[in-house]
């Protein structure tokens, strides 16, 4: 049995979802292989050099990869891929785009976004947007498999890989990278951070969010929302958090103004400690608070706030 994991990077770091696919990999073998598939990345094999558990770094440094786009990247992952058992990446953005074409690719079914690891075949993950939970048996020669990154701890460091190059490239020209316009923020990056404060409808505007940013600039946090709340235009669709957002799973979650829609709950119920304000008392989302303060929150935000 052979486990491939395959790097998120951004050619210059690996992302730490990486250390938690690998840590799902390690369940499946006591070893397994990385692939890092991008330009000028030699930082990124470094740092999957070092992570322990890993025996092999799998380099296709390509200037076709500079983007990694999936079309690119997909036949790279299909071809190194068809020599293992186990092909894992993160259930991410990237992760979400890349897996599918990889499976269809080898002819296998994948099975998405696992919580646990049963045995070789068997893995556990959610559906119903969490309300349930289904253990699922793979018969598939190649399992492709993607990690829900907050159900596995960080992989530690302490490793001492061994580096070798691919030099298989697909240079396609169904798609071509035009150009990307990133968020820029000196907060912790949302499903990253240790602590996150999310505001929803009950925010009323975006102005409002203001509120949130005087308390997530004492305690360190990244700044998250409801679909309600995006969907609202109160805040950029990259804040939010959900079954179609980001998963998150900090060690405090504080939700403001937040119903607690199933589908809200699906992205951070897993968090360790969370705290609900909103002055509806039958809200949903004081289902699954471990701390609930039902009260106006333009009350009591700047009440918390000046008490930090």
């Amino acid at each position: 049995m052979k486990v491939l994991i395959v790097a998120e990077h951004d050619n210059s770091s690996l992302k730490a979802c990486t250390l938690n696919t690998v840590a799902a990999g390690l369940k499946l073998h006591d070893q397994v292989d990385v692939l890092v598939a991008g330009s000028d990345c030699q930082q990124v094999v470094d740092q999957a050099a070092v992570i322990q558990g890993v025996d092999k770094v799998i380099v296709a440094d390509n200037p076709a990869n500079a983007h990694q786009l999936p079309e690119a990247i997909a036949p790279l992952v299909a071809h190194i891929g068809k020599d293992y058992s186990h092909i894992l990446a993160p259930a991410s953005t990237t992760g979400k785009n890349l897996m599918p074409r990889v499976a269809a690719l080898l002819d296998v079914g994948q099975v998405s976004d696992i919580i646990d690891i049963k045995s070789s075949d068997t893995f556990v993950r959610p559906i119903y947007a969490g309300n349930a939970i289904a253990t699922v048996l793979s018969e598939e020669a190649i399992k492709v498999i993607t990690v829900r990154m907050t159900a596995f701890d960080e992989a530690a460091e302490g490793g001492n890989a061994e580096v070798v190059s691919s030099d298989f490239v697909v240079n396609q020209e169904l798609s071509t990278f035009v150009g990307e316009d990133l968020s820029v923020s000196e907060r912790p990056e949302l499903t990253a951070a240790t602590v996150v404060i999310s505001g929803g409808r009950g925010m009323q505007n975006g102005e409002n969010f203001v509120l949130l940013e005087k308390i997530a600039d004492k305690l360190g946090a990244a700044i998250g929302a409801s679909r309600a709340a995006v969907d609202a235009g109160f805040v950029p669709n990259d804040m939010q958090v959900g079954q179609t957002g980001k998963i998150v799973a900090p060690e405090l979650y504080i939700a403001v103004g937040i119903s607690g829609a199933i589908q809200h709950l699906a992205g951070m119920k897993e968090s360790r400690v969370i705290v609900a304000i909103n002055k509806d008392p039958d809200a949903p989302i004081f289902q699954v608070a471990d701390y609930g303060l039902v009260a106006d929150l333009f009350q009591a935000l700047p009440e918390l706030e000046s008490k930090l």
